[in-house]
């Protein structure tokens, strides 16, 4: 892989709601409404703004995202994206990948330099972290060719495992 696309992909343990980032990425519901996890966790940082405007969204189809305003965050927006419930389908993959594709072009269209996301997939929805990290990474790399003006792409993992995977699999394919 071209070592400066890996240059601009950087790993990261810690709290996505204090990432002083231009867009944090939500791992979502497709109500938008807020929930459990980092989703829960963005909502109470951001404040009830962010609900507020959520609910005029109309809600996000899963491998989709859609973008707010970040309120009380550090990160002008927040683009929240509905991950796949893990269930061993071919299509799964293919979702995840949406979610990280759709998610950079919303940023990218909105000229986000710096974003930071979590391992999408990864709570409550059961995907595995080391096929979840392979998609992200991957995704985002091909990505990242093409769009030189988001600057560095933050993968915040909220546990030293999850981080450890991230940082094996940069370590494998540079």
């Amino acid at each position: 892989m071209n070592p400066s696309i890996l240059d601009r992909m950087k790993v990261v343990q810690g709290d996505i709601t204090k990432m002083e980032v231009d867009a944090v990425v939500n791992a979502a519901n497709t109500s938008l409404l807020g929930g459990g996890g980092v989703d829960g966790a963005i909502h109470r940082a951001a404040g009830p703004e962010l609900l507020a405007e959520c609910k005029t969204v109309g809600g996000c189809p899963t491998g989709e995202a859609r973008i707010t305003k970040g309120y009380n965050l550090p990160a002008k927006y927040v683009i929240h994206t509905v991950g796949p419930v893990y269930g061993g389908r071919p299509q799964d993959s293919t979702l995840l990948a949406s979610c990280y594709q759709n998610s950079l072009q919303l940023a990218a269209d909105h000229k986000v330099e710096t974003i930071a996301f979590p391992a999408v997939s990864c709570g409550v929805y059961g995907y595995p972290i080391e096929d979840a990290c392979r998609i992200a990474v991957d995704t985002t790399a091909r990505f990242l060719e093409d769009h030189p003006s988001i600057e560095k792409v933050n993968f915040v993992q909220f546990s030293e495992e999850n981080r450890q995977v991230y940082e094996d699999y940069l370590k494998q394919i540079s």
